[in-house]
């Protein structure tokens, strides 16, 4: 069974007025921003408030606390860091994007290649990724297996793969099919 923490007694708001400013203090001496710093305190009173009776403390509140802001800020910094890569990634794309919008040819170039693929593959690919059929819906409808489907997409998509020589031309290709066909 759990032990009792020792600071039960205290009310809520006098820890929060007591500790919020040294809590702040820790959080932006590893955040190095004052409104992040204040969100992760803010947060981490939040959680101590809703888990307050079955958290339990075997040190001062004080200690618990810092522990908790810093591992919060740490976790926060890394959150930051994977937003600022997604977003690179993101952007990234979006200049692909408007180069290739801006090729006359674009549609040319992906009809080509759709028709290249065998009729009844071709069918499975559009039915997929265009119409959004699961899997199984396909098989059913074209009175054939699901592992066949998917040895299509997988033979489609290996296609498309090696005969679209930039690898972000063939991301577009696969995004922009459903606002091309039908």
């Amino acid at each position: 069974m759990k032990e009792k923490s020792p600071i039960k007694h205290v009310p809520f708001e006098k820890l929060f007025k007591e500790h919020y400013a040294l809590l702040c203090l820790v959080s932006l001496s590893i955040l190095r921003d004052e409104d992040a710093a204040s969100d992760v305190v803010q947060d981490f009173f939040i959680s101590y408030w809703q888990r307050r009776k079955i958290i339990s403390i075997n040190t001062s509140f004080q200690a618990y606390a810092v522990k908790a802001v810093k591992n919060l800020s740490f976790i926060a910094i890394k959150k930051a860091i994977k937003e600022k890569s997604l977003a690179q990634n993101l952007n990234e794309p979006v200049f692909v994007v408007q180069k290739t919008l801006d090729n006359p040819n674009r549609y040319d170039k992906i009809f080509n290649l759709l028709n290249q693929l065998p009729k009844c593959r071709k069918e499975i690919f559009i039915s997929f990724v265009v119409h959004g059929q699961s899997y199984s819906e396909i098989a059913e409808s074209n009175g054939i297996s699901i592992n066949t489907v998917k040895t299509q997409m997988k033979r489609s998509y290996a296609f498309l793969r090696s005969n679209v020589k930039n690898k972000d031309i063939y991301y577009l290709l696969l995004m922009s099919l459903s606002s091309l066909l039908f």
